[in-house]
């Protein structure tokens, strides 16, 4: 009963993660940082799918349930690489980089 709870937590976490590297690599306002933490949130992808792919095989999650979750999961892996590529190519680069003239006195 508790290794249930211990592995939910687990994939509540990763899933978590994903969200949070995201929303930290845009709040730090250039490319490069962005790219970074997409880079941490894919990983936490991959991480919800191992873990899915443990509790399947523990029998906690259906059939349909793993297909559909792993299914999401690789989805929104492909979307953070599709955004990693854009944005090493893109000539934005952040609003850390915008002109600040109309700033300065």
């Amino acid at each position: 009963m508790a290794r249930d709870f211990g592995l939910r937590d687990q994939l509540r976490r990763a899933a978590t993660s994903v969200m949070a590297n995201i929303a930290e690599g845009f709040g730090r306002g250039g490319n490069r940082e962005f790219i970074q933490f997409l880079g941490h949130a894919r990983g936490s992808c991959t991480e919800v799918k191992s873990h899915l792919y443990v509790a399947f095989d523990a029998g906690m999650v259906s059939q349909p349930d793993f297909d559909r979750l792993y299914r999401l999961a690789s989805e929104a892996e492909a979307l953070i690489s599709g955004l990693m590529k854009y944005l090493q190519v893109s000539a934005l680069r952040g609003r850390k980089f915008k002109e600040t003239s109309n700033l300065e006195p």
